[in-house]
């Protein structure tokens, strides 16, 4: 009985073709951690996925700027 119910069982599990892995390819999956839109200071909405940032301006001001985004820029200035 043992024998016929291993029997069975693999030969279930033989009769099922292989499954491909299911991931997206292409840009979608080296990001698919999510991300946000921004509002950039060029009046674009862009969409990152780093965080956002505050680096010095050379005059000394501050300047919020969101980092890695999907148009290929390291570093975009966001509009206050």
């Amino acid at each position: 009985m043992k024998v016929l119910t291993l029997a069975l069982l693999l030969s279930f599990s033989a009769a099922k073709p292989p499954q491909a892995p299911r991931h997206p390819t292409g840009q979608v999956e080296s990001h698919s951690k999510g991300g946000r839109w921004y509002f950039a200071a060029t009046g674009h909405a862009v969409y990152c996925y780093g965080p956002v940032m505050n680096v010095p301006r050379a005059n000394g001001d501050i300047q919020r700027v969101a980092t890695f985004c999907r148009d290929g820029q390291a570093v975009v200035p966001l509009r206050d």
